[in-house]
């Protein structure tokens, strides 16, 4: 509106002059300069006219109710998908009984690779669906499997107390992974040592009280692990879990499991009852992660054998963070898989490392792994390590970059 304000009083200048050419400043009369004042009044008052037009028109844009938001509709708004990838280049030299072993040498891994989706029905229902990709490793096999490790429905009737009822995460691995923070690296030490399981088919419940201090999870579940989805066994077994945090830097639960590993099924071979008992002591802040864990198990590795057994085992480990992105890290574990059938047989495994996180989602660590089985042989998370019998012994170590996204 200016602009035309500027065109019009523009016109009325340039008028002025040609008027005044079409006859003699001498020969202008009264009425003529009347006629021309008139004229630009005239023009004053239209300018006028449109600023108060232009006025109220921005006072009704401004006035008006905002347009509304396109919100995403269906599926999409509640609907979130995650990813985590474990991988590593690294050379692995493995002895039984002093002999070589086909996963010796230098190679590039991916060890797992988790895609999930989880999606909000409600305030109350939710659901699940993690798959599991493994891919061959440490040599011990050339395909790639793809597995459901989690696949649930979730309802979450407050902070106390939900349901899940599916393939979930059990009460103690996951838990013990997130106090240790190293996954990525290796298997915390029921895992490792295939005393227990991340995930399983059944029925789970958990919740937390008292601002998150304590929390507790329970499954009722078929005992195979989610690998197996199959009516193997006529039991249910039993896992469960207390933790507290009497303040925030400082973790302590005890766990338990008893059940017969979705070994019973009718008709079969007698079993007996597999129990495992487990603790978790831990101090974590922002820099500084140090933590030790227990666990005393009974008939784990022989449920359908002629005699019963029993192992213990424990594990410490640690780490500093110099700043977000540097820290070291090391662990210890030592366990006697065969108290009572193969006394002599014990497992020492280290490992230490320093990380780099470039951003939070990415982590990348210079590691050094060494696992001795001494007096037998113990099946573990990187393969059978030890020697080929009850009275040999076997070393394995690794060395290389370990790593992990997530997003």
């Amino acid at each position: 509106m200016k602009l035309a304000y500027v065109i019009l009083a523009s016109t009325a200048l340039v008028a002025a002059p040609a008027f005044a050419q079409t006859a003699p400043a001498a020969n202008i009369t009264p009425e003529q300069i009347q006629a021309l004042q008139a004229q630009i009044q005239a023009l004053q008052a239209q300018v006028n006219q449109l600023q108060t037009a232009q006025t109220a028109t921005a006072a009704k844009v401004a006035a008006a109710p905002a347009a509304p938001k396109a919100d995403a509709s269906g599926w999409t708004k509640d609907t979130k998908i995650s990813g985590k990838a474990f991988f590593n280049v690294s050379s692995i030299d493995n002895e039984r009984n002093g002999v070589d072993q086909a996963s010796n040498g230098t190679q590039t891994e991916l060890k797992r690779f988790y895609l999930g989706v989880d999606h909000k029905f409600n305030n109350v229902l939710s659901a699940n669906l993690t798959t599991d990709f493994r891919y061959g490793s440490n040599g011990t096999s050339n395909d790639v499997l793809v597995y459901v490790k989690k696949a649930y429905l979730q309802a979450k009737f407050a902070p106390e107390f939900f349901v899940r009822v599916g393939a979930a995460d059990l009460p103690w691995v996951g838990f013990s992974e997130s106090v240790y923070g190293y996954r990525f690296v290796e298997n915390t030490l029921i895992d490792r040592t295939k005393f227990g399981t991340s995930s399983d088919w059944g029925v789970h419940i958990g919740g937390s009280f008292l601002d998150g201090k304590v929390n507790y999870a329970a499954s009722a579940i078929n005992g195979a692990g989610y690998k197996t989805l199959s009516r193997n066994s006529n039991t249910i077994d039993l896992e469960g879990r207390v933790s507290v945090n009497p303040i925030k830097s400082i973790t302590l639960a005890v766990g338990g499991y008893t059940g017969k590993l979705g070994k019973s099924a009718d008709g079969g071979a007698d079993t007996r009852r597999a129990t495992r008992f487990n603790a978790l002591a831990a101090y974590t802040d922002d820099r500084v992660r140090v933590g030790v864990e227990y666990f005393h198990a009974k008939n784990w590795l022989n449920v359908t054998g002629p005699v019963g057994d029993s192992a213990d085992g424990w594990s410490t480990f640690g780490s500093f963070a110099f700043n977000k992105q540097f820290s070291v890290f090391g662990r210890y574990d030592w366990v006697k898989p065969k108290k009572d059938l193969s006394p002599d047989l014990r497992d020492r495994y280290f490992n230490v490392g320093v990380n780099y996180k470039p951003i939070k989602e990415v982590d990348l660590a210079l590691v050094y792994k060494r696992d001795r089985a001494k007096n037998g042989f113990l099946s573990t998370s990187n393969g059978t390590v030890g020697g080929i019998s009850n009275t040999t012994s076997g070393t394995y170590d690794e060395v290389g970059i370990f790593g992990q996204f997530a997003f």
